[in-house]
């Protein structure tokens, strides 16, 4: 059985953010990017450089600390776009440029008024910029799912010869059936006379729900690279989901022959940090890292699995970071059990200040609930904040009787200066939000609130996202307690401490494949 590296491309940092109202700050980019360097993805695609100033910096901050993946940037086939990516790379250890233009008729003709001689020539040009600044050249023909077949033939070749290592073809607007888009990759490797000097990717979009199953179809046709993001995050429906590639290449070896370099023990981790910090929660039926993911309540079912596992389970928990032992912790747990603990879940920090850190929010937390879970602790690592505060949370009351109007008083740290108010609202967290905005004056408008609870129990913790809007940027925000208020509360001060941070961040309109 052959045993080919099949390269994952995590592209959460760039088409992920491209969700509406996943917008991410510098530090969170760079934050989830050593997350995916811990995961072992080969390619991380950090942005879009040429999109926004904060793209740019983006792009040469993760550039400048990733040292054993990958660091690409994306570029239209203009030379201002190659540029900008060949600068922000600069001093990536491992630089790609991955370029594109449109190559279907309906782009061509609407989009690009190209003819498709100048389509080629366009995308040559481009890879031969390109090479002038990184040998590691992918080239992307958008839209390649509704191209003319010969034209890909032949703009392919012409890429590959020109030096592109990579040829990717996307599903840009996720059209195709499995089955369809398996010949497709088939047939292109088959007819490129050049094909055997490339490596051919595959970026699928999952507007008909089929982004992991087309993906899948292209590995299995010869296909060894998929660009992919974490949770599936992605513009409309989302990406092929990186956890669901990665488990079922590893889950079925008698299919798939290949195997990826992923760790998998440190993809719920993952899974939770980018939730966290999008403020897209992951739903509880979601396959792999969904909170039901390993969960039994039929009775038959549970009786098979008391019998074997194997009866209904064919991942393990454990494979993913999700361990299930004995050792149950709580407010009387010494420091090495807690580290014990944190090195079963693969999420031990290399750092004595960042375990300093997660030893003090867990001691925090075990003083307001029995046990603590590992989901628990999940969620503790995976939202260690690691910019200084703006704003800082100092005390609150709230009042609430049947028939009354809930009052809240508040009291906020701002600039090193305590601050308070109080104020009333149509629920306890209205008149605490209220009460806020009193004190920072902020202008900005709550588009969303939305609650999830992170274990079970009436001791659990309230997991609370928020997102607010000003001048077209959008800041997510988020926050965890077993005070549901208070939850709501950390949420809307962590979403403002980022509106400080980038008050005139505006979220850019990007572009990609």
């Amino acid at each position: 059985m052959s045993n080919e590296n099949l390269i994952i491309f995590d592209t959460t940092l760039r088409d992920g953010e491209q969700s509406p109202g996943a917008s991410m700050d510098i530090s969170e980019k760079v934050q989830i990017a050593h997350a995916l360097e811990e995961l072992n993805v080969d390619i991380i695609e950090a942005g879009f450089p040429i999109a926004s100033p904060g793209d740019y910096k983006a792009v040469k901050e993760i550039a400048e600390t990733i040292n054993n993946s990958g660091v690409c940037a994306l570029a239209r086939a203009l030379d201002k776009d190659i540029e900008s990516a060949a600068k922000a790379l600069e001093n990536a250890k491992n630089p790609r440029i991955h370029t594109f233009i449109a190559t279907s008729p309906i782009h061509m003709e609407k989009k690009l008024n190209m003819s498709p001689a100048k389509v080629i020539a366009t995308a040559v040009h481009a890879v031969e910029l390109s090479k002038q600044f990184t040998d590691d050249i992918e080239f992307s023909p958008e839209d390649a799912g509704r191209s003319e077949l010969d034209f890909l033939y032949e703009i392919i070749e012409a890429t590959i010869d020109a030096g592109a290592k990579t040829i990717n073809i996307p599903d840009t607007v996720g059209y195709n059936l499995p089955h369809q888009f398996g010949d497709l990759i088939r047939n292109i490797i088959a007819n490129v006379k050049n094909s055997d000097n490339a490596i051919f990717s595959v970026h699928c979009h999952n507007d008909l729900g089929l982004a992991v199953a087309n993906s899948l179809a292209a590995v299995s046709n010869g296909a060894r690279q998929v660009e992919c993001t974490i949770n599936g995050l992605g513009e409309r429906a989302g990406n092929a989901a990186l956890e669901e590639i990665v488990m079922s290449v590893k889950t079925r070896r008698d299919m798939f022959h290949c195997n990826t370099r992923i760790n998998t023990k440190k993809i719920l981790k993952c899974s939770r940090l980018v939730a966290g910090i999008t403020g897209f929660p992951v739903q509880p039926n979601k396959a792999i890292v969904g909170k039901n993911a390993f969960a039994h309540e039929s009775g038959i079912h549970q009786d098979g699995i008391i019998k074997s596992r194997e009866t209904y389970e064919i991942m393990r928990a454990e494979d993913i970071g999700l361990v299930s032992n004995s050792l149950v912790l709580g407010k009387h747990s010494g420091r090495n059990a807690f580290k014990q603990k944190l090195a079963d879940l693969n999420i031990l920090p290399k750092e004595t200040k960042a375990l300093d850190d997660l030893f003090y929010k867990f001691k925090e937390l075990a003083d307001k609930k029995h046990e603590i879970f590992d989901e628990d602790l999940i969620n503790i690592a995976s939202n260690i904040q690691v910019a200084s505060n703006i704003i800082n949370f100092k005390y609150m009351k709230v009042l609430t009787e049947s028939d009354k109007k809930p009052e809240a008083f508040i009291k906020l740290n701002v600039d090193g200066k305590d601050m308070e108010a109080k104020s009333s609202g149509d629920g306890a967290v209205d008149a605490a939000y209220n009460a806020i905005e009193e004190i920072i004056q902020s202008g900005c408008k709550l588009i969303l609130y939305s609650v999830n609870n992170i274990t079970s129990g009436t001791d659990a913790q309230g997991e609370v996202t928020v997102r607010i809007t000003k001048d077209d940027s959008i800041f997510n925000g988020h926050g965890a307690d077993t005070d549901i208020v208070k939850a709501s509360v950390l949420a809307l001060i962590n979403a403002l401490n980022k509106y400080k941070q980038n008050p005139n961040l505006i979220s850019s309109k990007k572009r990609g494949i």
